[in-house]
Formats: structure tokens, C-alpha cells, sequence
């Protein structure tokens, strides 16, 4: 018996122990509210535990189960059950009512390898060869091998595949993991036609976009927190694994400086640091890779192999940061950063409940449940893309893959060709550097007379400076910067003819009134190894006939940027994709991938805020502009990033609500509609910091915003299968009930009420994205009146804050008659009004003076006051 064989044997023990422990109390729950779930017994007679895990905030199981019918699991029935003492606190049930009499067939009419070669063929993703069972997991379940078309082995199981009328079709559930890491198709065929039913991906690529790039590129320098003999110093005497990073909580270099980081493993998450995959003391590895991750390059794109940076025997990971030359030079830097922070998300939110029994990436689980042997594999700067990154994210047991991007060069590109002085002509000119030879060098500049090249016009080409034929003045150009016109020839013929005669450089003089553009090298490019680039027209043939003229020109070539920006130092977007891999294990369970497929889902929302939270910092306010992707894309810290906003609690900057995920115009998906949740869980986080107060401490705090971390990660785990708006919110709202005895109900309900996410609000089917309807009441228990339980403060939200003197006012429950009053800084009233509370209301105070007031609403049984500032 094989070693994995006996593994799956222990497994399956173990599922069958804790199946057989939760099965009555599940059973008991539905039995209790069948009629109230409009379930028959025989819609969950046949549940199968698939994943347990125990919940340490909530002091609690969260128990995943699925609905069979003839033996054969309902695909994405993923039920979430809260268990405590054998009783079920909390369940979102997710099976099909009267399944039995749904079903279409028992036995399938194509096999299972049958099934890979129809999806291969539908999916487009070339022929399976050579297919062959690898292991048998249970009747109808299988795993093969990669047929050569997959980078991991296929697994196929018979489920029946739930319609779009409620039919059950019978189907063959299978996943193709495709060659170049593009797609992780998860397909259901049909087990009796072999039509593809229904597909989807788990690579979540998050499309960022190139974004606004008006601002100017920042040429940062290497900096570094000690003195070179103090690092060493510092790291030699603390004995510990040290990384010189962006590190917790800078987001990007734009944010802050470099510095070195000693020993920053988890005792609790990492037990035995991060470099160890055996459980024993001492690592495994030297390089950046260990029991959580993974990082290496893939610059050529072909997912194996690559580069990963060596700490040495002393795991001293402290490498320079360059920002004045071409990401390729420094990966090094760059993968100990992607290693660090891959690191610092697996250990933060391990706190928080993603644990090993919850499907965290582990490659040894340290026998704390859960399958182990599922790594993240993160990729530095990835080949296969520019201006993105995605995170591949299936089932418990099976590796993620990070794929992280360079993104395109910020601001004016520099001048690569200066003429130097002593002649007309001097100055900087800009041109484009060719796709083929050397590239133009970035710190020790080429400086030589130019040479206009001349030849014999001897084929078919009639113009003697376009080295189409043979040169005659070969002499000349030895250890020259050559001049060549473009046309009559390929240009890497043209350059190695003119490197053939001992040219250190060429210039391509553009041949008509455009842009000039990366050169291809055509069929003798890959000889050239000398650099080459094309400037304008006008420029160059001034060039020409000065050269013809007999002038003496001296020159210089230098890469003078800007450089490409590598996604790699963009923290924010590294927590974001592994927060992909977060919301996708803890929704539904860690057993499947396919909870968060459905239309209004949140998991973009998720992974923006996972990143908010990690980089936050200690002064930051409420209203301070956080901004996606701001480093990536070249703005500054401040900037609205790749979002319709930035996340700011102000109405003013950020007035999106529920309802605006209706608008298929304004609000993409997912991106959009998870914008509007993150928006939503960020205004959480600043009311619990409100009330608890901020902690740096990600780790062990006590403050709002570790509140709010453990609330997200337990709802999440609470919500259920395929969850929309209402299912999150209530999710979170439960999480509070079960953990803190719903302490901060009322300030949950306040916080969703504000984006229109309030108690009478309805998300409709959570297949749809346009059937949401908004509504900002308050349940009873938190509505005016009733002080004691609810914050009246947010009843009321005053924007934009500054103004120009038009100031709205936003009710989110009718208030009834009220008086608005402004007073100045001395106390002195100076603007009355008699209003209607409801709705929103418009004010014009223009005559005031700018400055500081305090605006006050006064009503029959409450009083709202706020300061306004007028410009």
C-alpha cells in the first residue's frame, strides 16, 4: 500500500468519525424545521459531512455538509452548520427541496474518461492523451492523470448538477488545470449527452487594469533602515531568519521605506518558522520557500522551475531595492518582499480562524487537521500577463498558485539619446528601443561619435544610408554609434551589418511623419547583441545631413526610464489575491471552490478589504483616502486607485450603496459589486475602532479593528454557499450574536444601514446582479426611540464634509419634524431651519464665510450634532 493510498485511508477513517458525531445533531436540526425549510426527509437522509473545523472566537463548530441523492453528492449543496454541545446554533441550508423526484438518472451513459475528452473539446483546451486512472476514490469518483493537457491530475466524481428550472441532471464534475496557469476550469458534463452544463474558473484574475496614470512615476531610492555593519550586526547577534522588506503595515515602497525584519514568524501559526516543512527543529530550505509558500520567478512563464533567492545558512534574506533599472535586475529583493508578505497573511488571519481545519495553504499541517500538502506556489513577475495578477484557489489539499505581474513604466519616458554639446543640435531626444539585441544600458552610458552608414545600393533598395546592401565605409563605424534610415530591409539585418563592421550602437532614423516604435528583429534580430532604437523623422534627418555635411556629432545612449513598476512590491495586491484563497476556502467549507461563483458575490469586495486591514496604520482616519493599486499604477498614496472610489467613510468621496450594484453601466462585475461590500466592511471597521478603539496589533489586539478582522472571518464561515449582500451582512450580524452575545448588533445594523443594506433591503436570487432592492430602516430593536440599544448618530449623514456651502443630509429612517442649527466657532447662531426628517435633504448655507461651525439636528426625542466646515 503506497504511502498516499494509506493517507487517504486515515482520511477517510477520520471523515467517517467526525461524519458519524455531527450526523444525528444535523439530522435533528432539519428534522425540527422541515416544514419550515420545506424540506422532505429525504432531502437530507443521505447528508455527508465533508469539513468540520472549531472556531475558537465563537467557541463553536462550523460544520460543512452536503446533500446526496442515490449515493450521489448535489454539486455546490454546501451547507453551513454552527454546532455547539450537539446542537445547531446556526444553519444556512443550500439542498434542493424534493430532490428525489428532480433527479433525471442514476447511471451515467458516458464514462468518466469519456467526460475529460468532451470537456477538453468544449473548454478548447487541446486533446487529452494517454488518459489513464490514476487512483480510485470511491464508486464513481476518480482521480487521472494530466492527459497532457492539465498541470495537475484530473479529478472526476458522477454529482448531479442543479438547473436553472431545479432540475438535477445527472453529471461528471471534473477539473482542468490548463498548461499555462491561464485557467483552472471546474466543469459539470453531462453524465448522459456529454454537453458541457455548466463551467467555472478557479484562477480569479482580478483584471486592475492600467488605471489613471496622470501622475508623475516616483524615482525612489534604495533605503535602508540601519547602517550596513548594523544590519549585519543587529541580524548576527538576534541569531534569527532576518527579510529586508516592505514590511507590516507599508503597503508599497510609495508608502514608506524598506527596513529589515528579524525573526517575524508566528510561534503560534508557524510553529517552526518559516523555511520548515517537516515539523522538526531546523529548516528545510534556505531559499524562499518553507511550509507556506513558495516564491520564485516565472519570467518565462512556463509555471515550473525559477528562481528563488538564498537566504545562506543564516537565512539572511537582506537584499538592495533599486527603483533606477528593470525589475528583472532585482528579483531577488523582489521575491523575499512576495515570500514576507505571503507569509504575514498566512500567520495574521491564522489568529482570526483560517486555520488548518478551516483549509488553510499548509504544505504540513503539524496534525491540526484539515489536508496538508496545499502550499501557495507565488510567482514573481510573471510572464504570461502585464498589469494584472490572479490567484488560483481549489479544494483543501491541492496547491494555490499567486501569478503576480510587472505593470506598465509611470510618467514621461526619459530622453535614452542626448547629442551632446558642441554642436547644433544638442540636447535630449526621445525614441524607442527595439524588441531584438542588447537593451539600451541603465547605468554606465554608451558615448561615441555617430556615423551615418553608407552602401553600395548594389540590390534592390535605392537609398545608400539604409545598410540594406553592402557598406562601404565599414572603417568608419568600427566603435561608432551608427545612423541608419529606415526602409528597404528587416531591421535586424540592417543592425547586425552594422554591428558586423564593429558598430557599439545603432540609430534608426524614422522614414515617414509617425511615432517611433519597438523594432522587431525579423529573421537576424537574434544575432544582433547590440542596442538599437528608432527616433522621429524630423529629428533624424537633421541628423543625416549634418552627418553628410561632414559635422562631427558625439552622442550618448542610456536608459533613462521609467521603468516598469513590479506588482511584487504592491503588499495591497499581494493580501488581495491571497484573500481569494481566504473567502473562497471559508465559504461553504474547505471541501469546494464553487461558493463564490454566483452573480452578486463578494469575493472581490473580501480581498480588497483583507488588504485595507493589513496595511492600515496607527493616525490614519476615517476619511483618509485608501486607494487600490495606487503604486502599481503610479499615483500617489492618496489616489482613488482601480476602483469607481477610494475607501473612505465620507459620503462625499464614497456615496456608493447597495442599490448601485443594480447598475450595469456604472458598477462592473465582480469587481464593482465587490467594491460596494469592501466600501461596506470598511465603514464597519472605522465604527468599531469608533467605539474599541485602533490596535496595531494584528495579532493579539483588542482594538475595533481586530473586532472587525474575527467578525469577517467568522462570517464568512457562517454565511453559506453562493451568498449575496443580505447572506454576508446577516452573517457578520451572527457571528456578533454567537461571540459576543450580539453586543454590537446595533452598530452592525447602523454600519450596513448607511449603504443601504438596512433591514428591509432584499438581495433577490444571488444568481442575479440586477434584482437588488435597498433600503436604509433599522430593525425595531435599533430604531429611533430606543436609545439605549442604538447609536443615533448614524441615523444622519452629512456630505460632502467640506462643502462649498450645498450640504445634503441623508436620513436613513424617517426622523419626523426637526430643527437644523449652524453655530460658528463663538457660539453664535447663525442659520435656522424648520425641516421634514426623511430622505434626503439639501441646505444652502453659500453665505457663510469658510471656516469651522457645528451643524445640529434637533428632534422631538433626539439630537444629532456634527462639525462642518465650509471652503
Amino acid at each position: 500500500m503506497t504511502k498516499k493510498i494509506m493517507l487517504l485511508c486515515a482520511l477517510f477513517i477520520v471523515s467517517l468519525g467526525f461524519s458519524q458525531e455531527y450526523d444525528a445533531a444535523l439530522k435533528s436540526f432539519l428534522n425540527t424545521n422541515r416544514s419550515q425549510l420545506g424540506l422532505q426527509s429525504s432531502d437530507y437522509e443521505e447528508l455527508k459531512v465533508v469539513s468540520h473545523s472549531f472556531s475558537k472566537s465563537m467557541q463553536l463548530d462550523n460544520v460543512y455538509a452536503t446533500q446526496r441523492i442515490n449515493g450521489i453528492e448535489v454539486y455546490n449543496s454546501n451547507t453551513s452548520f454552527a454546532v455547539k454541545n450537539n446542537q445547531v446554533l446556526s444553519a444556512k441550508v443550500s439542498f434542493t427541496v424534493n430532490a428525489a423526484q428532480k433527479v433525471n438518472a442514476t447511471n451515467p451513459l458516458i464514462s468518466a474518461l469519456d467526460a475529460i475528452t468532451r470537456a477538453s473539446s468544449q473548454l478548447q483546451v487541446g486533446s487529452a492523451t494517454n488518459l489513464q486512472i490514476e487512483e480510485t476514490l470511491g464508486a464513481n469518483d476518480f482521480l487521472f492523470n494530466t492527459g497532457g493537457i492539465s498541470s495537475n491530475n484530473i479529478p472526476v466524481k458522477l454529482v448531479y448538477q442543479t438547473m436553472q428550472d431545479g432540475a438535477l441532471q445527472l453529471a461528471w464534475d471534473l477539473s482542468i488545470y490548463l498548461l499555462d496557469g491561464s485557467h483552472y476550469f471546474s466543469a459539470r458534463i453531462d453524465a448522459l449527452t456529454g454537453t458541457l452544463l455548466q463551467k467555472d474558473d478557479w484562477v480569479i484574475s482580478c483584471d486592475f487594469g492600467k488605471g489613471d496614470h496622470s501622475h508623475a512615476a516616483k524615482n525612489l531610492e534604495s533605503s535602508v533602515l540601519f547602517a550596513e555593519n548594523t544590519t549585519k550586526m543587529e541580524v548576527n547577534s538576534a541569531g534569527g531568519n532576518s527579510y529586508r522588506v516592505f514590511g507590516l503595515p507599508l503597503e508599497s515602497p510609495s508608502h514608506g521605506a524598506d527596513f529589515i525584519v528579524i525573526d517575524p514568524s508566528d510561534a503560534i501559526a508557524s510553529p517552526f518558522g518559516w523555511h520548515d516543512t517537516n515539523g522538526a527543529a531546523g529548516p528545510e530550505f534556505t531559499i524562499t520557500r518553507g511550509n507556506n509558500v513558495i516564491a520564485r520567478d516565472d519570467i518565462d512563464a512556463n509555471n515550473s522551475g525559477g528562481f528563488s533567492p538564498d537566504g545562506g545558512a543564516s537565512l539572511t534574506f537582506d537584499f538592495p531595492y533599486n527603483f533606477n533599472t528593470d525589475p528583472n535586475n532585482v528579483l531577488d529583493s523582489a521575491i523575499t518582499n512576495l515570500f514576507y508578505w505571503n507569509n504575514i497573511m498566512h500567520d495574521v488571519w491564522y489568529q482570526y480562524g483560517f486555520d488548518e481545519a478551516s483549509g488553510n495553504f499548509q504544505d504540513n499541517n503539524y496534525g491540526n487537521g484539515g489536508n496538508a500538502s496545499d502550499f501557495v506556489d507565488a510567482q514573481a513577475q510573471d510572464g504570461s500577463g502585464t498589469n494584472n495578477a490572479n490567484f488560483a484557489t481549489p479544494p483543501d489539499g491541492n496547491n494555490p498558485r499567486m501569478q503576480m505581474y510587472l505593470w506598465d513604466p509611470q510618467g514621461p519616458a526619459g530622453d535614452p539619446l542626448t547629442i551632446n554639446a558642441g554642436h547644433p543640435l544638442t540636447g535630449g531626444y526621445t525614441g524607442a528601443s527595439a524588441g531584438f539585441g542588447a537593451p539600451l544600458p541603465e547605468d554606465i552610458a554608451i558615448t561615441s561619435d555617430l556615423v551615418l552608414v553608407l552602401d553600395n545600393n548594389a540590390g534592390d533598395s535605392v537609398d545608400e544610408n539604409d545598410s540594406c546592401d553592402q557598406i562601404t565605409n565599414g572603417t568608419d563605424l568600427n566603435g561608432k554609434i551608427v545612423v541608419i534610415r529606415r526602409g528597404g530591409c528587416e531591421f535586424g539585418l540592417k543592425v547586425l551589418a552594422a554591428e558586423t563592421q564593429g558598430a557599439v550602437a545603432v540609430i534608426m532614423v524614422q522614414n515617414v511623419n509617425e511615432a517611433p516604435f519597438g523594432m522587431g528583429g525579423g529573421d537576424f534580430g537574434d544575432q544582433v547583441t547590440i542596442p538599437s532604437i528608432m527616433v522621429e523623422q524630423g529629428f533624424g534627418e537633421n541628423l543625416i545631413t549634418a552627418l553628410s555635411n561632414g559635422d562631427t556629432v558625439n552622442g550618448t545612449l542610456l536608459n533613462a526610464g521609467p521603468f516598469r513598476i513590479d506588482g511584487d512590491l504592491d503588499n495591497g495586491i499581494i493580501a488581495h489575491e491571497y484573500g481569494h484563497g481566504i473567502s473562497i476556502r471559508l465559504t461553504g467549507g474547505a471541501s469546494t471552490s464553487g461558493c463564490l461563483t454566483n452573480d452578486e458575490q463578494m469575493g472581490e469586495g473580501w480581498s480588497d478589504w483583507f488588504g485595507l486591514m493589513l496595511t492600515q496604520r496607527s493616525g490614519d482616519q476615517s476619511n483618509t483616502n485608501r486607494g487600490i493599486g495606487t503604486y502599481a499604477i503610479g499615483q500617489p498614496t492618496d489616489g482613488q486607485g482601480i476602483r469607481n472610489a477610494p475607501y473612505n467613510t465620507d459620503f462625499g468621496v464614497n456615496g456608493f450603496t447597495y442599490g448601485n450594484t443594480n447598475n450595469t453601466g456604472q458598477i462592473s462585475q465582480p469587481h464593482g459589486i465587490g467594491f460596494v461590500w469592501s466600501t461596506m466592511l470598511w465603514d464597519l471597521n472605522w465604527a468599531l475602532i469608533d467605539q474599541y478603539g485602533y490596535d496595531p496589533d494584528l495579532y493579539n489586539g483588542t482594538g475595533g479593528n481586530n473586532l472587525a478582522m474575527q467578525l469577517v472571518i467568522d462570517g464568512l464561515k457562517l454565511q453559506g454557499c453562493s451568498p449575496g449582500f443580505v447572506d454576508g451582512r446577516n452573517g457578520i450580524l451572527e457571528a456578533d450574536q454567537l461571540a459576543n452575545d450580539g453586543v454590537n448588533e446595533c452598530l452592525i445594523w447602523e454600519v450596513f444601514a448607511r449603504r443601504g443594506l438596512g433591514f428591509s433591503a432584499t438581495q433577490g436570487s444571488p444568481f442575479s446582479r440586477t434584482d437588488q432592492s435597498e433600503a436604509f430602516d433599522l430593525p425595531s430593536q435599533c430604531s429611533l426611540g430606543n436609545e439605549d440599544q442604538g447609536n443615533l448618530d448614524n441615523n444622519f449623514i452629512v456630505y460632502p464634509n467640506p462643502n462649498d456651502g450645498l450640504i445634503n443630509i441623508r436620513t436613513l429612517q424617517p426622523a419626523g419634524d426637526a430643527t437644523i442649527s449652524i453655530f460658528d466657532i463663538n457660539g453664535r447662531n447663525v442659520y435656522n431651519l424648520d425641516v421634514l426628517m426623511q430622505d434626503i435633504l439639501t441646505i444652502n448655507t453659500q453665505e457663510l464665510t469658510s471656516g469651522i461651525y457645528i451643524l445640529t439636528i434637533e428632534g422631538q426625542n433626539y439630537s444629532h450634532t456634527t462639525k462642518l466646515i465650509v471652503n
